[in-house]
């Protein structure tokens, strides 16, 4: 026989109760559970969801009614929320939304409690019958619940949304033509190490546009493409905005290629193999060399960009303190200095005269007599003051010897490549930005293959990068026979990320070897062999 749980006497008591029901949910064996018992358990999960989105609603509106969120010094509940929940701004956002949506449909805030639809169902009927006049909202809201409950699906209800929407608006000003244009909106958030997150609403004309940008460019290249539909629509939506900037068409930018800042730090630089010596060579005024970067990132972007190296650095304390001991050291009396370290004597350089500190005269002394160096008292320890002034200026000099053109910094990064992208504080040098590849090269590129260069690959020349075969990181020159145009699928995604390796034949033909080299294709046959 089958007892029915208590009813929690009150709030607490029935979030106490919530709580350890989910914790019984938790530690549950669900899978020794029959896929009928499964599929049950599934269905009143997606109707506790509807119930817990309408009471947090309720809650969230008495709290923000009473300013509760003021009391932890708090401008606004969605900001109470993020830091108190742990929530992203996304989340706390969405839940005062759900709080203002609800409170403007009260016929869906009860179908939501009652866990009669869910809440994507719940927020599809708000965002149509929003569009409704006021005074039509709440009879609009009942019938679309109630043929969800009878059955109905999202289609269906759909249409029974914009005949609803149609017949009010029949005598309106007009509303077809502005139909979702005030809700409109595209929202971009940064992520992670640069990635995004898109979502949005778009009006009826921008979807179609969209849909159709995504159909033309967002199709299988051929049998390398492993890509799945989300894949292809990311890299199509991608490309049409490097299309789009390639094509001079956004303002201020006059058709410029894309122009990569990259950072890299002194330590970096100097931890490099080669860092030692090229340290010295500067030490010793020695000629500078031209370099370049490397990785699959900056092969990919280095093909068809200028590049602006910019070399940064941030403060190292501890080198700091060592380089003010260091000159204390060597401008101490002799004999006056100990060592730095147990294992490490200090240096002791030709004391610079002008800069050790002189002895205060006695008022008695005699001026005529000259003092006996080796009788003249050490000046006592410097005061944390004066060791922080002493710091200061030895930082300033030590910056003036790593910056500018004839700097350290200057001399590693043009001295040494194979740096990585990083983003630190503090600029120390900057060279002049590479030549992209002139336009006479990648005119004769696109006259020796009218289409991307990839076997079986059909986008035109036109709308391609131009890739360098053996990479700039590794001294592929920018001439005619390391120049290919690939399309932005085979250049950023088959080549460099995936690893493919493409190959220039002399009579133009070209060859594509898969990374593990099971697989080659080629654009045409040698003459005297199929294709």
């Amino acid at each position: 026989m089958c007892v029915s749980p208590p009813e929690p006497a009150s709030v607490e008591a029935g979030l106490a109760m919530l709580d350890r029901a989910l914790d019984a949910l938790n530690a549950g064996d669900v899978a020794s559970l029959p896929a009928v018992a499964q599929a049950r358990a599934l269905r009143l999960l997606e109707r506790a969801e509807a119930k817990h989105t309408a009471a947090r609603a309720r809650i969230l509106a008495a709290f923000a009614a009473q300013g509760g969120y003021e009391d932890d010094g708090q401008g606004s509940a969605r900001v109470w929320l993020k830091w108190q929940t742990r929530i992203t701004s996304g989340a706390a956002a969405g839940a005062v939304a759900w709080m203002k949506r609800l409170a403007a449909h009260p016929v869906i805030a009860q179908a939501l409690a009652s866990g009669d639809i869910s809440p994507s169902w719940a927020r599809a009927f708000c965002a149509w019958n929003d569009r409704l006049p006021t005074d039509r909202r709440d009879d609009a809201d009942a019938i679309l619940t109630g043929a969800a409950a009878a059955g109905a699906d999202l289609i269906g209800l759909a249409g029974l949304a914009r005949e609803m929407h149609e017949r009010s608006c029949a005598d309106g000003p007009g509303s077809d033509d502005d139909d979702a244009f005030d809700d409109r909106y595209v929202r971009l958030g940064i992520t992670w190490r640069g990635a995004g997150r898109a979502e949005g609403d778009l009006t009826p004309g921008c979807a179609a546009a969209l849909a159709a940008v995504l159909e033309a460019l967002g199709k299988r290249t051929g049998p390398e493409d492993t890509r799945t539909v989300g894949q292809r629509r990311h890299d199509a939506l991608e490309e049409a905005c490097r299309r789009l900037i390639a094509a001079g068409l956004l303002p201020g930018r006059a058709g410029q290629s894309r122009q990569l800042m990259v950072h890299i730090t002194l330590s970096q630089l100097l931890g490099m193999p080669g860092g030692g010596p090229a340290e010295a060579a500067w030490a010793a005024a020695a000629a500078q060399e031209h370099g370049w970067l490397a990785g699959a990132e900056a092969d990919a972007a280095c093909c068809d960009s200028t590049v602006v190296p910019v070399v940064t650095g941030q403060l190292d304390p501890g080198a700091l303190d060592r380089l003010t001991e260091v000159f204390l050291a060597s401008h101490e009396p002799a004999g006056t200095s100990g060592p730095l370290s147990p294992t490490e004597p200090a240096p002791r350089p030709a004391a610079d005269p002008s800069l050790r500190p002189a002895a205060s005269p006695s008022p008695t002394a005699d001026p005529s007599q000259t003092a006996d160096p080796s009788q003249t008292a050490s000046p006592g320890p410097l005061s944390p003051l004066t060791r922080q002034r002493l710091a200061r200026a030895l930082l300033a000099m030590a910056a003036r010897t790593l910056a500018g053109p004839g700097g350290l910094a200057a001399h590693l990064r043009a001295g040494l490549g194979d740096g990585r992208l990083t983003s630190v504080s503090l600029p120390l040098d900057i060279g002049a930005a590479t030549e992209t590849i002139p336009a006479h090269l990648r005119r004769a590129a696109a006259v020796r293959h009218p289409h991307c260069a990839f076997p079986g690959c059909e986008q035109p020349a036109s709308v391609c990068d131009i890739h360098h075969l053996v990479p700039r990181c590794r001294g592929g020159p920018t001439a005619l026979p390391n120049l290919v145009p690939l399309c932005s699928f085979h250049h950023l995604t088959a080549i460099h990320r995936w690893g493919w390796t493409l190959i220039l034949r002399p009579d133009g033909s070209t060859t594509a070897i898969s990374p593990d080299g099971t697989r080659t294709l080629h654009s045409h046959g040698p003459p005297g062999q199929a294709a």
